[in-house]
């Protein structure tokens, strides 16, 4: 039976009063798809009984708060700004294991909220979990893939009851839902960012220098293949972004050898999110992007690479 977006919003929001009874919600926020969607949901529902919350954490995409303004003034959102850059990276410093970094930011988020919550009286927490987030996580006798922070990465003690809407939904599903609810296309058609962002592209140690790093990479990685798209060089990938690895490899600065990093570019083709396979990106895009990256931060990266791996073996993200 195919999915019918109108009638999923009639028994989402009535499913949510049930819920929420008298009392009062807040809801997390990114600016991707999944959270503004529960956002919408959850403002139609409750009215004046939730507030839309977003964690500036450090690890965002470039210009991400002026862009999550811009997207909660055209959803219709109250929206408010939380600046918790130096606590995130406090917690993270001299921790590399992807896991422990999923954990640490699930706890760090829960904790941020709940002092919002306890300003704003409310009980609740509507968060954007998706079906392939609890999927990777572990439910049941699922084995774990990976912990998403707003699920095998939340505290096992915490004083917000959760509200997850769309928790049943794949990703196509929910931009359905953003269409239904008359989103724009720019809002629910945005690619997917991970909940933890650039924390879990920077392999290794998150440090406030190699986010300033990946968040330019990525700003690169989006810019040209938006452009190449734009012009019919190419359809435009499910998902595109760059990691940065914790290998060093020689190269040339001027006449001198030098050592810096190595950045891997990352896209690929789905639906759901649950299979993908990499994108055939041509030959002078990629030439394009490697020349971008290794210019503008020709003091960081000298080498770029491409990841070609489908998913399985791989996820899509690397961490």
């Amino acid at each position: 039976m195919p999915f019918n977006p109108e009638k999923f919003i009639l028994q989402a929001e009535k499913e949510i009063r049930e819920a929420v009874g008298t009392g009062k919600a807040i809801i997390a926020v990114s600016g991707g798809v999944d959270s503004t969607v529960t956002a919408v949901l959850m403002g139609r529902a409750l009215g004046d009984k939730c507030v839309a919350v977003f964690v500036d954490t450090g690890y965002m995409r470039k210009n991400e708060p002026e862009t999550i303004k811009g997207v909660a003034k055209k959803a219709g959102l109250n929206l408010r700004f939380i600046d918790a850059k130096d606590e995130f990276y406090s917690a993270l410093k001299g921790v590399t294991e992807p896991e422990r970094k999923r954990k640490i930011i699930g706890e760090k988020f829960i904790r941020v909220f709940e002092k919002i919550a306890k300003e704003e009286k409310a009980g609740f927490l509507g968060q954007g979990t998706l079906a392939p987030d609890w999927i990777e996580s572990g439910s049941g006798l699922r084995a774990t893939i990976k912990s998403h922070h707003n699920v095998g990465g939340l505290p096992k003690e915490m004083n917000l009851k959760l509200v997850e809407p769309v928790r049943e939904l794949y990703k196509d599903e929910v931009r359905q839902v953003g269409k239904a609810l008359g989103l724009p296309g720019e809002v629910y058609g945005r690619q997917p960012f991970p909940g933890p962002g650039l924390a879990v592209r920077i392999m290794g140690e998150a440090t406030p220098e190699k986010a300033e790093i990946v968040r330019e990479a990525c700003a690169i990685v989006e810019e040209e293949l938006e452009k190449a798209a734009r012009e019919k060089k190419m359809e435009l990938p499910w998902q595109y972004f760059a990691v940065i690895l914790p290998v060093q490899s020689v190269g040339v600065l001027g006449d001198a050898r030098a050592y810096g990093c190595t950045v891997a570019v990352r896209a690929v083709d789905s639906i759901d999110g649950m299979t993908a396979k990499a994108s055939k990106i041509p030959p002078e895009v990629l030439d394009r992007i490697a020349e971008r990256i290794t210019r503008q931060l020709k003091h960081c990266v000298n080498r770029v690479v491409y990841d070609i791996t489908s998913k399985p073996p791989a996820t899509i993200e690397w961490e």
